[in-house]
């Protein structure tokens, strides 16, 4: 009989049952003690009883709250699928003696793709060109001239592990990258080959600037009127971190007035974002369903990055990227792991 019992949130799954691509599942079978499921149906925030009987949950969309955890005792640990985690109540999962943890390193090579894939469209001007096609507009094409990236200046809000992979790999582009992030020292940066500047500076110089930072008290509406106004009239805005990040209302006005030249956005403050919202009007802005970097590399590398943690978690270990480290000491948390290793014996 498995010890340790996992249950998957059904958003991993097609209406038909079958999953929308692989998530490393083969590497569960290969543990005799472990035992999976997929929750019986999707709900958008958990209730306490999708919980009941698991020991852990591999979860993609869903939001988790206070109320997702009462009377739910035996749930040890929630493996996000994905590196951001404001849907979880952290202060909710430490008091129940949940661990919160991330699959960091899985979304970096693909969120870093994403964001070139943004930076190439934009630059060269691809959705104007495709509209011009289908519309039979040819004669329009000398409007949407393109724009070559060699010596333009890339900035960055944010140089965690996507941002640093990015600028790895566009490095053959030959740009001139710049970046804002507090918690980075400037020696650090230099050996990244990049300058660090404040985000005024950042703003002011960048002829593309690409948000990739966590959404935190301190970076909701980071960007706003004033800042947007700091930015050139050429310049192109980017984001594949979370909508709050940059207030929307004034972007949406800074687009309308052509104040930047456009935009490309794959998160939204309010998601899904609503068809007649005024950005869906614009045809300076591309947008994505906070899915830009959906590809079978990416949930095939949160998938095991998630079961991973999981399986060192199911032996008594602590998986890696806690986002809430308070709960490890906790006692309630202390007596399952110890549980765990003890089955392991």
């Amino acid at each position: 009989m498995a010890s340790f019992k996992i249950g998957i949130t059904r958003d991993f799954l097609n209406p038909d049952g079958e999953l929308k691509a692989d998530i490393g599942l083969d590497l569960l079978d290969q543990h005799p003690q472990i035992e999976y499921e997929f929750f019986k149906e999707y709900k958008s925030v958990v209730t306490p009883d999708q919980l009941l009987g698991y020991d852990a949950v591999i979860s993609l969309y869903p939001s988790y709250t206070k109320e997702s955890f009462k009377g739910v005792t035996r749930l040890a640990a929630i493996a996000r699928a994905g590196v951001g985690y404001n849907n979880v109540d952290l202060a909710a999962c430490t008091e129940s003696d949940i661990i919160c943890f991330t699959a960091p390193k899985a979304v970096r090579r693909p969120m870093a793709v994403s964001i070139l894939t943004f930076l190439l469209t934009l630059s060269s001007r691809v959705m104007e060109k495709d509209r011009i096609v289908r519309q039979g507009t040819w004669e329009e094409t000398p409007n949407y001239m393109g724009i070559g990236l060699v010596n333009k200046v890339v900035g960055s809000v944010g140089l965690g592990g996507i941002a640093r992979e990015f600028f790895s790999i566009a490095k053959p582009l030959k740009f001139k990258a710049i970046a804002y992030d507090p918690y980075v020292s400037p020696e650090e940066a230099q050996a990244l080959g990049v300058e660090l500047v404040e985000l005024d500076a950042l703003l002011q110089q960048a002829d593309f600037v690409s948000v990739s930072c966590p959404l935190l008290d301190s970076t909701y509406h980071l960007i706003g009127e004033r800042e947007l106004s700091l930015m050139k009239p050429t310049a192109f805005l980017i984001n594949t971190s979370r909508g709050p990040v940059i207030d929307q209302q004034a972007l949406t006005v800074c687009l309308e007035e052509r104040r930047i030249q456009g935009a490309a956005l794959d998160v939204f403050e309010t998601e899904p974002l609503d068809p007649d919202d005024r950005l869906t009007r614009l045809d300076n802005v591309v947008l994505a369903p906070h899915a830009i970097g959906f590809t079978d590399e990416l949930f095939r590398g949160l998938g095991e990055e998630d079961i991973r943690g999981l399986i060192r978690l199911s032996q008594g270990l602590i998986p890696d990227s806690v986002v809430n480290p308070a709960a490890l000491t906790r006692p309630g948390f202390q007596q399952k792991l110890a549980r765990y290793q003890a089955t392991k014996r």
